[in-house]
């Protein structure tokens, strides 16, 4: 498990770097959208995902992989809204905001070593595709319970669901790196 482990923290520093970059450009604008909204945001970047991996073909010059990495940290915001709450306020300095992102990042890090370590990796047998409909199913999930104002009778909540997709999005960028090489 020690190679997931590397290869997740050099998906972890691809995504902060994107992350950074664009709190440099966009400030924490994101901070104004409700988790239902970041939630159709991955939601909108799994079906683009999805309508590439089954048209075989992209018109805009962007691939898969800059969509997974939009998944990846949209959920990060997701969490972070979860734990902050709707604010007026949405101003969120630099620093407290990278402090909550690698938070957030490495808490699911946590999670997927204890999963993957009873799931005995399963995952790297699975198709890429297969992950793209397994975040579409938690998002239709996570959909669901935002409808039913967060309330569960026997499920996972919300924040549970995002750090499964973020999960499933940085598998999936690992495949594709592994691609690459």
């Amino acid at each position: 498990m020690s190679n997931t482990s590397q290869e997740y923290d050099s998906i972890i520093k691809i995504c902060t770097d994107i992350f950074t970059k664009k709190m440099k450009d966009y400030g924490s604008a994101w901070r104004i959208l409700r988790t239902s909204s970041l939630t159709d945001q991955i939601f909108i970047k799994a079906k683009r995902i999805r309508s590439i991996e089954e048209k075989g073909v992209s018109k805009i010059d962007e691939g898969i992989r800059s969509e997974f990495i939009a998944i990846v940290n949209y959920c990060i915001m997701a969490l972070i809204q979860l734990e902050l709450g709707e604010s007026e306020n949405i101003e969120l300095e630099s620093e407290e905001c990278l402090t909550l992102y690698n938070k957030h990042f490495y808490a699911s890090k946590s999670l997927m070593e204890s999963k993957n370590h009873d799931y005995d990796e399963a995952w790297r047998e699975m198709r890429l595709s297969s992950l793209t409909d397994l975040i579409l199913m938690k998002l239709l999930r996570t959909k669901q319970i935002e409808d039913n104002d967060g309330k569960t009778l026997i499920s996972e909540g919300i924040g549970a669901n995002y750090a499964d997709i973020l999960n499933y999005a940085v598998f999936a960028l690992i495949k594709i790196e592994e691609e690459v090489k």
